[in-house]
């Protein structure tokens, strides 16, 4: 008869296995780079492709003008929020236009190859979601000065975001 090997049965977590990043939600407006082959072939707002002529808040200039840096970014669509000077309220008072990319894992602040033209939505939490976590980041932000919009949970296990807003669970223009 052959050795036969033991396997234990892991062991089964209690708590919420969910793993999250939390985010600041930026008021601004969503924008897209999209690169193939090393080349930018399209610049979009959440409903359309914009060009400098048919704009969203001027971003595909902006695209346009830091062209040679945002390609460093690689091929792929690259999503963010373009917030600032003119865009919605610019409640966090910027001084000048920025863009703002949302994946964090691959850009986070300390990645020496991110453009310095783009910045990334600030992490306020990464780990274990727990029942009380996004009811005390809404908190903080709204006591915050500036006052934050929300902010946005991206479920690792599922690669899915949630929008959780101050003004109302419903959305800022819900009335």
């Amino acid at each position: 008869m052959s050795e036969v090997e033991f396997k234990a049965w892991g062991k089964i977590p209690r708590e919420n296995p969910f793993t999250v990043t939390i985010t600041e939600k930026i008021d601004g407006t969503n924008g897209c780079v999209i690169i193939q082959d090393n080349e930018i072939v399209g610049v979009q707002s959440r409903k359309r492709f914009i060009t400098p002529e048919d704009d969203n808040y001027g971003f595909a200039g902006w695209v346009g003008s830091n062209k040679s840096e945002l390609l460093t970014l690689g091929d792929g669509y690259h999503y963010g929020e373009w917030a600032g000077v003119g865009i919605q309220k610019n409640p966090l008072v910027l001084d000048r236009k920025h863009f703002f990319l949302f994946n964090t894992s691959r850009w986070n602040p300390d990645n020496p190859n991110r453009p310095g033209c783009c910045d990334v939505v600030p992490i306020l939490f990464q780990g274990e979601l727990l029942a009380d976590t996004i009811p005390v980041l809404l908190d903080n932000l709204k006591r915050r000065d500036p006052v934050g919009e929300g902010v946005m949970v991206y479920y690792h296990t599922f690669r899915k975001y949630t929008k959780h807003t101050i003004i109302s669970s419903d959305g800022k223009w819900h009335k």
